[in-house]
């Protein structure tokens, strides 16, 4: 009796108020503490990221028991490493090349060796923070999102979603840019506002077509530790921050557009049609 009983207990319906509940309440205390506590605890960034993995793993394990097997468990293909690795490169690299070459920007020089062993490390330190959301924001809210929502839409409030959820982060920023913070912190909200939201129309795009959370990872990764790497070691300055911003948001208005998002779907991530 009991066996039959648990059987006919139907999963709760997913909730996007209660899953944001649930994330922001595990990950935003670490996102918060950071600019309070001092630049030796930056890594409560990683955690907060983490954290996020935690609050879906809940969700789906024990809130609403809906599982996560349309998450893109696949490797992708080697070549699709290659493409987002290089288009990380084409969006901090070739700009900090250029401010360089044509004196825009100019400090000292750092050895190749120098630059890549800092970037090995960091890159080898983000991988699972950067796993972690691409499996709450990509594998696991997306598809959700998707189910309810015409595509465009879906990948549009995901995306806004993703920008919330590093409020926290983007008013420190904001406050550190100087002058008056009145002024400052609204200005890198509005200003990171829709870079932000076509970010995450790529990060869709990338996962999508390749069917993979290990790329969409590695994407993530190299786009973190590029723009950290050569901030931290030689600066980057303005050219190189409007750049990688006008490339995304071009980039993702096109996708958002022209990129034929039903079709996308490799059969690892299929979404089960709904009545919309």
């Amino acid at each position: 009796m009991q066996q039959v009983m648990k059987r006919d207990v139907k999963p709760r319906s997913f909730s996007l108020s209660l899953f944001l509940v649930v994330v922001i309440l595990l990950s935003w205390p670490f996102q918060i503490a950071y600019p309070f506590l001092g630049e030796e605890y930056k890594p409560l960034l990683l955690v907060s990221m983490i954290m996020v993995a935690v609050g879906t793993y809940i969700c789906g394990k024990w809130i609403f028991k809906d599982g996560f097997t349309n998450a893109g468990w696949s490797w992708g293909k080697p070549k699709y490493y290659l493409y987002v690795f290089l288009l990380a490169l084409f969006l901090w690299l070739f700009p900090s090349v250029i401010e360089r070459s044509l004196g825009w920007y100019v400090t000292d020089e750092v050895g190749f060796s120098t630059l890549f062993s800092s970037f090995f490390i960091s890159f080898i330190i983000t991988i699972i923070p950067a796993l972690s959301e691409e499996f709450t924001w990509r594998g696991y809210l997306l598809p959700r999102l998707m189910r309810k929502y015409h595509e465009r839409k879906a990948l549009l409030i995901h995306g806004l979603i993703t920008w919330v959820w590093h409020l926290p982060f983007v008013v420190v920023i904001g406050w550190e840019v100087g002058g008056n913070p009145w002024v400052s912190v609204p200005l890198v909200l509005a200003v990171s506002f829709i870079p932000t939201i076509m970010h995450a129309v790529v990060f869709a795009f990338i996962w999508m077509r390749t069917g993979s959370l290990a790329v969409s990872t590695i994407y993530h990764v190299s786009f973190d530790e590029v723009r950290d790497t050569l901030g931290e070691e030689v600066g980057l300055g303005s050219f190189g921050q409007n750049w990688q911003m006008l490339v995304l948001t071009l980039l993702g208005v096109l996708l958002l557009v022209k990129a034929p998002w039903k079709k996308l779907l490799p059969r690892q991530v299929q979404i089960i049609p709904s009545t919309r």
